[in-house]
Protein backbone atom coordinates (compact mmCIF):
# COMPACT_ATOMS: atom_id res chain seq x y z
CA UNK A 1 0.00 0.00 0.00
CA UNK A 2 0.81 3.40 -0.24
CA UNK A 3 -0.02 5.80 2.72
CA UNK A 4 0.52 9.48 3.46
CA UNK A 5 1.54 10.44 6.96
CA UNK A 6 1.76 13.97 8.78
CA UNK A 7 3.64 14.52 11.47
CA UNK A 8 6.50 12.50 10.24
CA UNK A 9 8.94 13.71 12.13
CA UNK A 10 7.78 13.68 15.21
CA UNK A 11 8.16 11.71 17.94
CA UNK A 12 4.46 9.39 17.18
CA UNK A 13 4.88 10.21 13.60
CA UNK A 14 8.17 8.80 13.45
CA UNK A 15 7.67 5.56 14.71
CA UNK A 16 4.69 5.35 12.58
CA UNK A 17 6.60 5.67 9.35
CA UNK A 18 9.24 3.51 10.43
CA UNK A 19 6.70 0.64 11.05
CA UNK A 20 4.77 0.99 7.52
CA UNK A 21 8.01 0.72 5.72
CA UNK A 22 9.00 -2.41 7.95
CA UNK A 23 5.89 -3.92 6.85
CA UNK A 24 7.14 -2.98 2.95
CA UNK A 25 4.55 -0.18 2.76
CA UNK A 26 5.02 2.89 0.83
CA UNK A 27 5.23 6.25 2.91
CA UNK A 28 5.10 9.95 1.68
CA UNK A 29 5.60 12.18 4.02
CA UNK A 30 4.85 16.15 4.05
CA UNK A 31 7.71 17.73 6.15
CA UNK A 32 8.58 21.75 6.22
CA UNK A 33 12.54 21.05 5.44
CA UNK A 34 13.08 18.15 3.56
CA UNK A 35 17.29 18.49 4.96
CA UNK A 36 16.53 17.83 8.35
CA UNK A 37 14.57 14.56 7.68
CA UNK A 38 17.11 12.59 6.06
CA UNK A 39 17.12 9.43 8.56
CA UNK A 40 13.35 9.42 6.81
CA UNK A 41 14.71 9.22 3.39
CA UNK A 42 17.43 6.53 4.24
CA UNK A 43 14.50 4.01 5.25
CA UNK A 44 13.07 4.87 2.08
CA UNK A 45 9.97 7.67 3.04
CA UNK A 46 9.51 9.59 0.23
CA UNK A 47 9.93 13.57 1.25
CA UNK A 48 7.84 16.56 0.16
CA UNK A 49 8.51 19.80 1.47
CA UNK A 50 4.97 21.21 2.95
CA UNK A 51 3.16 21.81 6.20
CA UNK A 52 -0.74 21.05 7.53
CA UNK A 53 -1.01 24.51 7.79
CA UNK A 54 -0.52 24.96 3.71
CA UNK A 55 -2.94 22.68 2.48
CA UNK A 56 -1.68 23.28 -1.25
CA UNK A 57 2.34 22.16 0.01
CA UNK A 58 0.51 18.79 0.59
CA UNK A 59 -1.15 18.31 -2.36
CA UNK A 60 1.03 16.26 -4.41
CA UNK A 61 2.04 13.69 -1.68
CA UNK A 62 -1.77 12.97 -1.48
CA UNK A 63 -2.08 12.16 -4.89
CA UNK A 64 -2.84 8.32 -5.50
CA UNK A 65 -2.06 6.99 -1.84
CA UNK A 66 -4.67 4.34 -0.46
CA UNK A 67 -4.47 5.92 2.96
CA UNK A 68 -3.85 8.70 4.91
CA UNK A 69 -2.60 8.89 8.54
CA UNK A 70 -2.82 12.42 9.84
CA UNK A 71 -0.63 12.50 13.09
CA UNK A 72 0.59 15.89 13.22
CA UNK A 73 -0.21 17.74 16.03
CA UNK A 74 0.57 21.17 18.35
CA UNK A 75 0.75 19.31 21.69
CA UNK A 76 2.84 22.03 24.23
CA UNK A 77 1.95 23.02 27.75
CA UNK A 78 2.64 26.30 29.27
CA UNK A 79 4.43 28.13 26.74
CA UNK A 80 3.60 31.53 26.28
CA UNK A 81 3.12 32.00 22.19
CA UNK A 82 -0.33 29.56 21.37
CA UNK A 83 -0.71 30.76 18.06
CA UNK A 84 0.37 27.61 16.07
CA UNK A 85 -2.10 25.52 18.10
CA UNK A 86 -4.99 26.74 16.60
CA UNK A 87 -3.58 27.00 13.14
CA UNK A 88 -1.80 23.35 13.87
CA UNK A 89 -4.58 21.35 15.25
CA UNK A 90 -7.74 22.85 14.01
CA UNK A 91 -7.17 24.46 10.40
CA UNK A 92 -4.16 21.97 10.12
CA UNK A 93 -6.83 19.28 10.38
CA UNK A 94 -9.29 20.24 8.26
CA UNK A 95 -6.63 21.17 5.51
CA UNK A 96 -6.07 17.61 5.68
CA UNK A 97 -9.42 16.03 5.31
CA UNK A 98 -10.56 18.43 2.87
CA UNK A 99 -7.58 17.29 0.35
CA UNK A 100 -8.60 13.84 1.54
CA UNK A 101 -12.15 14.65 -0.02
CA UNK A 102 -11.29 16.44 -2.96
CA UNK A 103 -8.34 13.58 -3.89
CA UNK A 104 -10.80 10.50 -3.03
CA UNK A 105 -8.50 8.49 -0.86
CA UNK A 106 -10.40 5.77 0.49
CA UNK A 107 -9.41 5.70 3.93
CA UNK A 108 -8.00 8.29 6.65
CA UNK A 109 -6.89 7.73 10.42
CA UNK A 110 -6.89 11.15 12.24
CA UNK A 111 -5.30 10.92 15.64
CA UNK A 112 -7.51 12.79 18.38
CA UNK A 113 -6.68 12.36 21.95
CA UNK A 114 -8.30 11.38 25.13
CA UNK A 115 -7.38 14.95 26.23
CA UNK A 116 -10.45 16.10 24.15
CA UNK A 117 -12.87 14.90 27.13
CA UNK A 118 -10.67 17.39 29.63
CA UNK A 119 -10.62 16.62 33.08
CA UNK A 120 -13.02 13.14 33.89
CA UNK A 121 -12.71 13.34 37.29
CA UNK A 122 -11.11 9.79 37.69
CA UNK A 123 -14.09 7.96 35.49
CA UNK A 124 -12.80 5.68 33.24
CA UNK A 125 -14.99 6.75 30.04
CA UNK A 126 -15.09 5.17 26.98
CA UNK A 127 -15.80 6.96 22.95
CA UNK A 128 -19.83 7.42 23.78
CA UNK A 129 -18.58 10.36 26.62
CA UNK A 130 -19.20 13.70 25.73
CA UNK A 131 -17.27 16.81 27.51
CA UNK A 132 -19.01 20.35 28.08
CA UNK A 133 -17.65 22.98 29.65
CA UNK A 134 -14.31 25.23 30.04
CA UNK A 135 -11.08 23.27 28.42
CA UNK A 136 -8.25 23.29 30.79
CA UNK A 137 -5.21 23.77 28.22
CA UNK A 138 -5.16 25.47 24.63
CA UNK A 139 -4.36 21.73 23.47
CA UNK A 140 -7.30 20.18 25.04
CA UNK A 141 -9.37 22.92 23.65
CA UNK A 142 -7.77 23.14 19.76
CA UNK A 143 -7.94 19.46 20.25
CA UNK A 144 -11.37 18.87 21.02
CA UNK A 145 -12.46 21.67 17.98
CA UNK A 146 -10.57 19.67 15.64
CA UNK A 147 -12.00 16.35 16.55
CA UNK A 148 -15.13 18.28 16.02
CA UNK A 149 -14.07 18.95 12.37
CA UNK A 150 -13.14 15.13 11.88
CA UNK A 151 -17.02 14.42 12.93
CA UNK A 152 -18.32 17.01 11.03
CA UNK A 153 -16.67 15.12 8.17
CA UNK A 154 -17.23 11.78 8.56
CA UNK A 155 -21.16 13.13 8.64
CA UNK A 156 -20.14 14.25 4.65
CA UNK A 157 -19.18 10.72 3.68
CA UNK A 158 -15.49 11.10 4.54
CA UNK A 159 -14.18 7.68 4.65
CA UNK A 160 -12.33 8.55 8.23
CA UNK A 161 -11.75 6.60 11.34
CA UNK A 162 -10.77 8.47 14.50
CA UNK A 163 -7.73 6.76 17.31
CA UNK A 164 -7.87 8.27 20.66
CA UNK A 165 -4.46 8.03 22.76
CA UNK A 166 -3.78 8.78 25.83
CA UNK A 167 -0.69 9.36 26.90
CA UNK A 168 2.02 8.47 25.21
CA UNK A 169 5.41 7.58 26.53
CA UNK A 170 8.30 5.50 25.23
CA UNK A 171 11.98 5.76 23.92
CA UNK A 172 12.63 9.16 21.96
CA UNK A 173 9.68 11.13 23.55
CA UNK A 174 9.84 14.93 23.13
CA UNK A 175 7.27 15.93 25.68
CA UNK A 176 7.04 17.40 29.04
CA UNK A 177 6.75 13.81 30.72
CA UNK A 178 10.23 13.18 29.28
CA UNK A 179 11.22 16.66 31.02
CA UNK A 180 9.91 15.27 34.18
CA UNK A 181 11.83 11.69 33.84
CA UNK A 182 14.99 13.95 33.55
CA UNK A 183 14.03 15.90 36.38
CA UNK A 184 13.47 12.72 38.45
CA UNK A 185 16.87 11.43 37.53
CA UNK A 186 18.90 14.31 38.26
CA UNK A 187 17.20 14.77 41.68
CA UNK A 188 15.26 18.03 40.80
CA UNK A 189 11.33 16.93 40.67
CA UNK A 190 10.23 18.09 44.16
CA UNK A 191 6.39 16.89 43.54
CA UNK A 192 4.06 15.17 41.95
CA UNK A 193 -0.16 15.96 42.37
CA UNK A 194 -2.32 12.82 44.48
CA UNK A 195 -4.72 11.63 42.30
CA UNK A 196 -3.75 12.62 38.77
CA UNK A 197 -3.59 10.16 36.35
CA UNK A 198 -3.91 9.25 32.60
CA UNK A 199 -4.18 5.72 30.84
CA UNK A 200 -0.44 5.52 29.43
CA UNK A 201 0.07 3.61 26.73
CA UNK A 202 3.82 2.82 25.00
CA UNK A 203 4.67 4.81 21.38
CA UNK A 204 4.81 1.58 19.83
CA UNK A 205 1.46 0.01 20.88
CA UNK A 206 -0.46 3.30 20.19
CA UNK A 207 1.36 2.91 16.57
CA UNK A 208 -0.08 -0.39 16.36
CA UNK A 209 -3.26 0.97 16.96
CA UNK A 210 -2.97 3.17 14.35
CA UNK A 211 -1.80 0.31 11.96
CA UNK A 212 -4.84 -1.68 13.18
CA UNK A 213 -7.56 1.43 13.00
CA UNK A 214 -6.51 1.27 9.31
CA UNK A 215 -6.85 -2.26 8.44
CA UNK A 216 -9.84 -3.04 10.41
CA UNK A 217 -11.52 0.05 11.84
CA UNK A 218 -14.71 1.17 11.07
CA UNK A 219 -15.42 3.93 8.83
CA UNK A 220 -17.13 6.58 10.82
CA UNK A 221 -16.02 5.11 14.07
CA UNK A 222 -14.07 6.03 17.54
CA UNK A 223 -11.47 3.90 19.04
CA UNK A 224 -9.24 4.47 22.12
CA UNK A 225 -5.88 3.76 22.01
CA UNK A 226 -4.79 3.78 25.39
CA UNK A 227 -2.84 1.75 28.76
CA UNK A 228 -4.60 0.70 31.37
CA UNK A 229 -5.57 3.28 34.39
CA UNK A 230 -2.32 4.18 36.37
CA UNK A 231 -1.60 7.38 38.58
CA UNK A 232 1.54 9.78 38.04
CA UNK A 233 2.59 9.38 41.82
CA UNK A 234 2.69 5.74 40.85
CA UNK A 235 4.54 6.19 37.82
CA UNK A 236 7.40 8.02 39.48
CA UNK A 237 7.57 5.83 42.52
CA UNK A 238 8.22 3.00 40.05
CA UNK A 239 10.51 5.26 38.23
CA UNK A 240 12.31 5.46 41.71
CA UNK A 241 12.63 1.92 42.81
CA UNK A 242 14.43 1.17 39.01
CA UNK A 243 16.34 4.41 39.04
CA UNK A 244 17.38 4.45 42.96
CA UNK A 245 16.70 7.97 42.98
CA UNK A 246 14.23 9.19 45.72
CA UNK A 247 10.90 9.43 45.04
CA UNK A 248 9.35 13.13 44.61
CA UNK A 249 6.80 13.98 47.41
CA UNK A 250 3.13 13.43 45.99
CA UNK A 251 1.39 16.97 47.32
CA UNK A 252 -2.55 17.23 47.45
CA UNK A 253 -4.32 18.16 44.63
CA UNK A 254 -5.70 21.00 46.00
CA UNK A 255 -2.28 22.49 46.90
CA UNK A 256 -1.31 22.32 43.55
CA UNK A 257 -4.70 23.88 42.59
CA UNK A 258 -3.98 26.99 44.54
CA UNK A 259 0.05 26.98 43.21
CA UNK A 260 -1.30 27.51 39.42
CA UNK A 261 -3.30 30.55 40.86
CA UNK A 262 -0.57 31.96 42.23
CA UNK A 263 1.92 31.16 39.69
CA UNK A 264 -0.26 33.26 36.78
CA UNK A 265 1.45 36.80 37.72
CA UNK A 266 4.84 34.73 36.69
CA UNK A 267 3.91 33.20 33.91
CA UNK A 268 5.68 35.08 31.36
CA UNK A 269 9.67 33.99 33.50
CA UNK A 270 8.75 30.01 34.66
CA UNK A 271 9.44 27.13 32.74
CA UNK A 272 6.18 25.53 30.99
CA UNK A 273 5.67 22.89 33.30
CA UNK A 274 5.79 25.42 36.79
CA UNK A 275 3.43 27.94 34.32
CA UNK A 276 -0.63 28.56 35.85
CA UNK A 277 -1.33 26.25 32.96
CA UNK A 278 1.03 23.53 33.26
CA UNK A 279 0.18 23.10 36.94
CA UNK A 280 -3.59 23.20 36.33
CA UNK A 281 -3.57 20.32 33.95
CA UNK A 282 -1.69 18.15 36.31
CA UNK A 283 -3.67 19.08 39.83
CA UNK A 284 -5.36 16.29 40.79
CA UNK A 285 -6.68 15.78 36.78
CA UNK A 286 -7.52 12.51 34.81
CA UNK A 287 -7.26 12.13 31.63
CA UNK A 288 -8.73 8.66 31.09
CA UNK A 289 -9.52 6.47 28.68
CA UNK A 290 -11.22 2.98 28.64
CA UNK A 291 -9.58 0.58 25.29
CA UNK A 292 -12.40 -2.05 25.28
CA UNK A 293 -13.43 -1.03 22.33
CA UNK A 294 -10.49 -1.39 20.37
CA UNK A 295 -9.35 -4.55 22.11
CA UNK A 296 -12.68 -5.78 20.76
CA UNK A 297 -12.64 -4.92 17.35
CA UNK A 298 -9.08 -3.84 16.48
CA UNK A 299 -7.44 -6.63 18.53
CA UNK A 300 -5.40 -3.95 20.45
CA UNK A 301 -2.75 -5.05 23.12
CA UNK A 302 -1.56 -2.66 24.87
CA UNK A 303 1.93 -3.96 26.78
CA UNK A 304 1.83 -3.85 30.63
CA UNK A 305 2.93 0.02 32.07
CA UNK A 306 5.43 -1.51 34.31
CA UNK A 307 7.19 -2.94 31.49
CA UNK A 308 7.37 -0.13 28.95
CA UNK A 309 7.87 2.36 31.62
CA UNK A 310 10.78 0.51 33.02
CA UNK A 311 11.88 0.39 29.47
CA UNK A 312 11.58 3.62 29.02
CA UNK A 313 13.26 5.25 32.49
CA UNK A 314 16.21 2.63 31.90
CA UNK A 315 16.51 4.49 28.33
CA UNK A 316 16.61 8.24 29.65
CA UNK A 317 19.19 6.40 32.31
CA UNK A 318 21.80 5.50 29.96
CA UNK A 319 21.49 8.53 27.48
CA UNK A 320 22.72 10.35 31.13
CA UNK A 321 25.40 7.99 31.64
CA UNK A 322 23.86 6.20 34.49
Amino acid sequence: MKYFVTGATGFLGGVLVRKLREQGHKVHASVRDPEKAQDLQAIGVKLFKGDVTDKESMREAMLGVDGVYHVAGWYKIGVKDKRDAERVNVQGTRNVLELMQELTIPKGIYTSTCAVNSDTHGKVVDESYRFSGKHLSEYDRTKAAAHKIAKEFIAKGLPLVIVMPGLIYGPGDTSSLRESIISHLQGQLPMMPAEAGNCPAHVEDVVEGHVLAMEKGRIGESYIISGDRYLLADAFKLASQISGKRPPMVAPAQMMKVMSVLARPFDSILPPSYTSEGLRVIAGVTYMGDNSKARRELGYNPRPFREGWAETVRHEMKLLGM
